[in-house]
């Protein structure tokens, strides 16, 4: 499966998203306005080694699976000493969609699940050792996470409860040892501060926005939201580790059992919220799973510890015969999928196919870099970050590539190259109908147009673009923030 993942990550293209946080790696920016820079860190890490590649981009993502895999291994390993169970907790993730195939695409997700799971995994060699260092170590990644994803913070009532609700609950109040790994974390967090008091918290203004934004109750929010959980995680495999992490819960906070606390906490709160919020919120496909891991090593264990608890043979059969369902349905799944988008020549989906939706932009380029030629443009305007951010990946730098609009996106990156920009003429490329929006009232730039190009994917048009010839203007690469041309927008 691992194969499986890496030939995936080497020959797909990368994604919008995949290509704007690679445009963060060759920035110097202690951190950026939509995330945290680990995203960043971890591509420049993959492409130290395999240079401007699909596979030096997605490296990291790789070996985070791989990380992720061994840290439940040694979770269920340290609580059953049940070497069946250690092996379903490697094999879960392997059925889900998300991290048997799709952890190959980095996102900021593919940096914090690794580290989130890491500062579980210190926890339960607390509860096991009871040796206080390791509240250290959960601080460092817990500091790591968040250096990785705001939504880290979502893991705080777990940590809360793990410690709070047990009968040690007086020890750790008393002891200096979690005190000192939360200000561990806020240290290793301080890149991300420092960036927001330099930049008026925009990082946080970004997020609440989002976090805070209200709309009229939609079942449809809320069907997308469980359809895609039960696609990335498995449509057997989400019941199945639903289920292991509530008799978790049940088990743990009955007995006040530290780890089972913890690990059905790490699930349950982040989901429950996901779920309120998808009442009236498109949720994210992504967002969610940084939770899944700690599901699942809890299904593992929860499976190895029913019959010790006296529970029936006919629930205990159907819980290990389910499970095994899930493995084997879902990476059959994953295989499926995998060949689907390596090897076969359809477009099943229409224009709606999450990877190639997002397809088809080498065309593009070689269009635009037809019109660079022909019309002595000396460098590349657009209006929306994901056509910004392919087109900066396939120029890689030959060509200077300017978003014109949402300058706020690109605070602390270096000068694209203003002695190409200033004083010649520059080549627009988007989208329609981002041609025709309100934001052109504020640019005073002559426009001529040149001609329309379709971003295809399997015989299927997933875009139109247009190009236009500018001239007499040059882009303000800082504006002031109360310029139109320096507000970003916030997809709800």
């Amino acid at each position: 499966m691992t194969l499986v993942r890496v030939i995936y990550a080497g020959v797909t293209e990368l994604r919008t998203d995949e290509a704007y946080y690679w445009t963060w790696s060759k920035e110097s920016a202690l951190s950026f306005l939509d995330h945290p820079p680990m995203i960043a860190w971890f591509i420049r890490f993959g492409t130290a080694i395999f240079g401007d590649t699909n596979l030096g981009v997605r490296l990291a993502g790789l070996l985070a699976m791989l990380v992720t895999q061994a840290l439940l291994a040694d979770i269920v390993r340290r609580v059953t000493h049940d070497l069946r169970a250690v092996v379903l907790a490697v094999l879960m993730p392997e059925a889900a969609l998300y991290y048997g195939l799709l952890m190959a695409k980095v996102a900021p997700d593919t940096a914090l699940i690794p580290f989130a799971t890491a500062m579980l995994w210190s926890l339960v060699r607390l509860a096991e050792s009871g040796n206080p260092r390791w509240w250290l170590a959960a601080g460092l990644f817990g500091g790591l996470a968040l250096l990785s994803k705001f939504t880290a913070v979502m893991l705080l009532p777990a940590i809360a409860a793990f410690m709070l609700v047990p009968d040690w609950r007086r020890r750790w109040v008393l002891s200096p040892y979690p005190y000192a790994a939360a200000l561990l974390a806020v240290v290793v967090f301080l890149p991300v501060l420092i960036w927001n008091v330099q930049h008026d918290w925009a990082s946080f203004r970004f997020q609440f926005v989002r976090a805070s934004a209200t709309h009229d109750i939609s079942l449809r929010t809320l069907g997308e939201f469980l359809s895609l959980q039960f696609g990335l995680v498995g449509f057997v495999l989400l019941p199945v580790v639903l289920f292991g992490t509530a008799l978790t819960a049940w088990r743990g906070y009955r007995a006040r059992e530290p780890v089972a606390i913890l690990l059905s906490t790490a699930v349950l709160v982040p989901f429950g919220y996901f779920l309120w919020k998808s009442l009236s919120l498109r949720v994210g496909d992504t967002w969610p799973m940084f939770l899944w891991p700690a599901g699942i090593a809890a299904t593992a264990i929860n499976i190895s510890l029913m019959p010790r608890e006296g529970w029936s043979a006919g629930l205990v059969r159907a819980t290990r015969g389910w499970a095994r369902i899930a493995v084997v349905s879902g990476i059959g799944f994953v295989v499926v999928v995998f060949l689907y988008y390596v090897a076969a020549p359809w477009n099943l989906i229409g224009r709606t196919d999450p990877v190639g939706g997002e397809a088809g932009y080498q065309a593009v380029a070689a269009r635009v870099e037809n019109e660079l030629r022909s019309t002595g443009a000396s460098w590349i305007a657009t209006t929306d970050y994901r056509t910004y951010a392919m087109l900066r990946w396939h120029f890689n730098g030959r060509v200077p590539v300017v978003q014109i609009n949402e300058r706020g996106r690109f605070q602390d990156f270096h000068d694209p190259g203003v002695d190409r920009i200033a004083g010649h003429p520059g080549l627009y490329v988007g989208r329609e109908p981002d041609n025709l929006g309100p934001i052109w009232s504020a640019i005073p730039a002559g426009r001529q147009p040149l001609g329309r190009i379709d971003r295809v994917w399997r015989g299927v048009v997933m875009d139109t673009y247009v190009l236009e010839k500018l001239t007499g203007w040059t882009p303000e690469l800082s504006p002031p923030r109360d310029s139109p041309l320096f507000r970003w927008r916030v997809l709800a």
